[in-house]
């Protein structure tokens, strides 16, 4: 039997934004700006650094990021999120996904592309493109975005018609292979995963995906707690398992920052997982264990 180790987590939004120009707080930024004001105290880079420190100790051999790096699309918010992400490890061993603060407004979306592209690009690629496919060992690992700009007060997301097609074929085709299908996405990808106006937009569209095709793990963020629901497919229920902001301080205990691993055994019966949580202890700030993640 051989093993293999995937951390998770979510939801960093580094602080503090760097300084704006007046001309780039305008429109939905403005609001986003007054909102971090307001809230920058939840999210403690200090933790945030000790639960990466933690995660890298465990020494995961992939490590799954689900989006939310930034804040308000700054442009001088992508420089600081990349330098973030590169303390996780070497760009093959770290996959990213953008969620709806990184995709804030429409004049971010260049510098996400470029920013993101080591941490976003296929097995023998180096450009950002959605779905990307990387296959670690015997698992597939299908990146999925869903961050996409949005009007006032919206956080929504959504994967849209040619991303769904070849999100479709890549996992009947990986499938196919004998791989383990592990898929990343920022928005929980159900009909009921988030409020109005917060939502995946083609949740529907994308359980009827994964009814037909299946998977073997589906991870997401953007409700800065963690869960755990499951989706219906031909070849048996699909765990989908929501994280903790990995920067959260305040809050339930599901709410504070946190992050998961998943060891997957392959054996001759087929995928086995188990699941762990890591993050602020009751009543500290120190970083330890969690407990179990029951998959169902």
């Amino acid at each position: 039997m051989t093993s293999f180790l995937i951390a998770h987590l979510s939801d960093a939004h580094i602080g503090p934004l760097p300084k704006a120009h007046p001309r780039e707080l305008v429109g939905k930024r403005l609001t986003g700006y007054i909102n971090w004001k307001r809230r920058d105290r939840i999210h403690d880079m200090d933790v945030l650094a000790r639960l990466v420190a933690d995660m890298k100790a465990h020494k995961p051999d992939h490590i799954m990021m689900t989006g939310d790096v930034l804040n308000i699309g700054l442009p001088a918010e992508f420089p600081l999120a990349a330098a973030w992400l590169h303390t996780l490890g070497d760009p093959k061993d770290v996959s990213f996904v953008p969620g709806n603060h990184d995709a804030y407004v429409r004049s971010s979306m260049p510098y996400l592309l470029r920013s993101f592209a080591p941490w976003t690009s296929p097995d023998g690629g180096h450009e950002t493109t959605y779905p990307y496919l990387r296959v670690r060992g015997n698992i597939a690992f299908i990146g999925v975005s869903s961050g996409v700009p949005t009007p006032f007060f919206i956080a929504s997301g959504k994967m849209g018609r040619e991303q769904r097609h070849d999100f479709a074929r890549m996992l009947h085709e990986t499938h196919a292979r004998g791989l383990m299908r592990v898929v990343m996405i920022h928005h929980p990808p159900y009909r009921t995963g988030a409020s109005f106006g917060r939502g995946l937009m083609d949740a529907g569209a994308f359980e009827r995906i994964i009814a037909r095709h299946g998977a073997e793990l589906i991870v997401h963020g953007h409700n800065h707690r963690a869960s755990v629901n499951h989706l219906a497919s031909q070849k048996g229920r699909v765990p989908v398992v929501g994280v903790a902001s990995a920067s959260a301080v305040p809050g339930t205990p599901r709410h504070r920052a946190a992050y998961h691993l998943f060891k997957v055994t392959q054996g001759e019966t087929g995928w086995r997982i188990e699941a762990h949580a890591r993050g602020i202890l009751p009543g500290t700030r120190e970083i330890g264990e969690l407990g179990p993640v029951a998959l169902g």
